[in-house]
């Protein structure tokens, strides 16, 4: 089922997400609600407080970027990012939280991360380039991160109309359904 994307300016996107445990109701649905949900929206990945769940859980399909990377699709909860390493670089990202809003932001280029799969089995495992900058940016998600976070005062400044428009369910066309903080309605 696809399922609405929550918007900038609903409180839940800036809430550290809760540890959820293998019994967790209806785990299985709601990550296979998580891909459709993504696919539609042709993100690269999505995390439980954008469909308004406050729990350790995101998904990825770097796939979706890149053919090169067609065998990493996962699924990550309770996630633990271990390191941050290597060299700085930006990349020009988006969110589907903040549609129509992208932004160079600087990350490190390799991280270790330990996590549970689906099947709640430990992973722990290093990942770099694209594929770390996607799980950098769900991660991120469900510390109650925002990309938006990461960019400068100034920027941020000439980017003001349009965040707040976002907050207020002020904007153009989205084409996949939302849930906008202001109004409390779904589009």
């Amino acid at each position: 089922m696809i399922l609405p994307i929550y918007i900038l300016g609903n409180p839940i996107l800036k809430e550290k997400a809760k540890p959820i445990t293998p019994d967790y109701p209806n785990l299985q649905e709601i990550i296979a609600n998580m891909f459709e949900t993504m696919y539609n929206a042709n993100g690269v990945g999505l995390a439980a407080p954008q469909i308004g769940l406050s729990i350790r859980l995101f998904i990825i399909d770097a796939g979706q970027f890149d053919e090169k990377y067609q065998d990493l699709k996962k699924v990550f909860i309770n996630a633990e990012m271990l390191s941050e390493t290597g060299k700085e670089w930006q990349f020009n990202e988006g969110c589907l939280s903040i549609p129509d809003v992208r932004a160079e932001i600087t990350r490190l280029d390799t991280i270790t991360i330990r996590y549970f799969d689906e099947h709640f089995q430990e992973h722990t495992e290093t990942f770099d380039d694209i594929p770390a900058r996607i799980i950098q940016h769900e991660y991120d998600h469900i510390e109650g991160k925002l990309f938006i976070d990461h960019i400068s005062a100034f920027k941020k400044t000439l980017l003001r109309k349009k965040l707040d428009n976002l907050r207020q369910g002020k904007t153009q066309d989205i084409a996949y359904p939302v849930k906008f903080a202001k109004t409390g309605k779904n589009r």
